[in-house]
């Protein structure tokens, strides 16, 4: 009897689990929405001209966020970036330190 219930509840909890996950499927558009929206934006741009804007910040791609930013073109490569990182919160907080020590130096005359 409670290998039947435990059974039933099962069945009864991925019944469940399966009409969220179908409801959210279809929220998403899973059923070729996706590819509806992709084409309105493609042919939105196309219609607005899609050149990217004159200030070289946002770039204008079609079914693409407004406002992405581009991507940094510094060409520093990711190790480089990390040690670079590192140096720069090294030296503030090196100069936060000595900031601190002097002020303190200030309030204490003795």
């Amino acid at each position: 009897m409670r290998m039947i219930f435990g059974v039933l509840s099962l069945l009864i909890v991925l019944a469940i689990v399966g009409s969220l996950a179908k409801k959210n499927l279809q929220a998403f558009g899973g059923n070729g929405g996706v590819a509806a929206r992709q084409a309105a934006a493609a042919s939105e741009a196309a219609a607005l001209g899609a050149e990217p804007s004159r200030d070289g910040r946002t770039v204008a791609v079609p079914g693409g966020m407004p406002g992405a930013m581009a991507a940094d073109v510094s060409g520093l490569t990711v190790p480089q970036q990390s040690k670079a990182m590192q140096d720069k919160i090294r030296d503030d907080t090196a100069r936060a330190l000595q900031q601190g020590a002097e002020r303190t130096q200030r309030a204490d005359p003795n």
